[in-house]
């Protein structure tokens, strides 16, 4: 059982039957009546944030979750394969529940699959990844790597913004949790 005093954020519990993380609390003692917590919380299955404040020491419990570093094989139609490294027991999760993270991931890359109550819920991509950029405008003189930024799109299918001096070809560090480019990577 989880109370209101284990809060933190990042904490996953139970509520209403539905999985749900932390996302911000705050433990609140007004002057008169007795202390709760203040939260905002995610729902794992559908990601809408929910704001609910609770008494203090109510009890919450522990969701079925469960997670596992698994492969990404490759995508057929809207569905993206996945292999359990351990057991190579194979998976498919369509494309409405990868929550972007298909934008991220080439095959035979690694991934975090959370899974409630046996269901895949969703994909974490490796936090940084490396990708190589297959589509943008060619670079002008004169611009600098301190200069304005123009879209790219890498070999994921994913548009990045990246400096202006970056060519086709250029491989690249994105940070998956934000989409934005982190720097170039020398080959």
């Amino acid at each position: 059982m989880i109370s209101t005093t284990d809060f933190k954020s990042g904490l996953k519990l139970e509520y209403n039957g539905e999985p749900y993380e932390i996302v911000e609390f705050q433990h609140v003692k007004p002057g008169k009546g007795t202390a709760f917590a203040k939260t905002k919380m995610k729902n794992l299955k559908t990601g809408n944030v929910l704001e609910r404040n609770f008494r203090s020491g109510e009890k919450f419990d522990t969701p079925d979750i469960e997670e596992k570093e698994m492969q990404y094989l490759y995508l057929e139609g809207k569905n993206y394969y996945f292999m359990d490294v351990k057991n190579y027991e194979q998976l498919f999760i369509p494309e409405d529940r990868m929550g972007g993270a298909q934008n991220y991931l080439k095959e035979n890359m690694s991934a975090k699959i959370i899974f409630y109550k046996g269901q895949s819920l969703s994909v974490e991509p490796p936090m940084f990844v490396e990708l190589k950029i297959v589509e943008t405008p060619p670079g002008v003189k004169g611009d600098t790597a301190t200069g304005g930024s123009k879209q790219a799109k890498v070999e994921t299918g994913a548009w990045i913004k990246v400096p202006l001096h970056l060519e086709e070809g250029t491989v690249i560090r994105v940070d998956s949790r934000t989409g934005t480019y982190i720097e170039r990577v020398s080959r």
